[in-house]
């Protein structure tokens, strides 16, 4: 995979020296207003995986809302019951079509698994949340409390729509 800065330099001639890298400009302060850039990431970017509880680019008021489950759920997907190929097409249709209504805080329940705590599902939802066809809408991910289904579920926070 090239690095996000590659598309930037010209390509080497075969003949000819490697062109030398762009100078480096020195760091400057941001205005305390001033955030992430307002544009999209670029079709194909590569996003952080996401893993129950650990928030990358979201406030941390609303990570903590998330994490608290003080945020309202909007919707619920109860995957007891399915099989894995059953529940991961749920799953996908599940979070397409939320966040295509424009819902926010989705709530996924897996179940617990067996006696070892380990279920199939369970383990297989975050990987199946960080994949190509759903990892665009997620924001984040956190283990649900206890009144919501406890360690078998996930509280999934999606993007916003975005209005044209």
């Amino acid at each position: 995979m090239r690095d996000v800065e590659a598309w930037r330099r010209p390509e080497p001639e075969p003949d000819g020296p490697a062109p030398s890298p762009p100078a480096a400009s020195p760091p400057q302060k941001r205005r305390s207003g001033a955030g992430a850039p307002k544009t999209a990431p670029a079709a194909g970017a590569q996003q952080p995986a996401l893993a129950p509880g650990a928030v990358i680019g979201v406030d941390h008021r609303l990570a903590d809302r998330l994490r608290r489950g003080r945020l309202p759920i909007q919707s619920t997907l109860d995957l007891h019951g399915l099989t894995q190929s059953e529940a991961h097409a749920a799953v996908q249709g599940f979070v397409a079509r939320a966040a295509e209504r424009g819902l926010r805080t989705v709530l996924i329940v897996t179940g617990k698994g067996r006696r070892d705590g380990v279920g199939v599902l369970k383990s297989a939802l975050p990987r199946w949340l960080n994949e190509a066809p759903l990892r665009p809408f997620v924001l984040a991910l956190s283990e649900a409390r206890p009144e919501h289904g406890g360690t078998g579920a996930l509280y999934v926070l999606l993007k916003r729509r975005r209005r044209m």
